[in-house]
């Protein structure tokens, strides 16, 4: 009976072993995706900003009409 509680312990263990390894190798990728997905959204947050930028230099350098 001790045996087969020993057993079923080993095979337990070694079952969470395997599962802790997973999530590990999963929390890598997921890591690795926000960056990838960090990058292109700071490129975009910057173009958008200096997008305003040029439009506010265009609209200061265009001639108003007052009519």
């Amino acid at each position: 009976m001790a045996t087969e509680r020993e057993a079923r312990l080993v095979a337990i263990e070694t079952k969470l072993s395997y599962h802790e390894d997973t999530v590990l190798a999963l929390n890598r990728v997921v890591s690795q995706q926000q960056k990838q997905i960090d990058q292109p959204k700071a490129t975009v947050r910057l173009l958008v900003e200096r997008n305003r930028q040029m439009s506010a230099a265009a609209e200061a350098a265009s001639p108003t009409a007052d009519y």
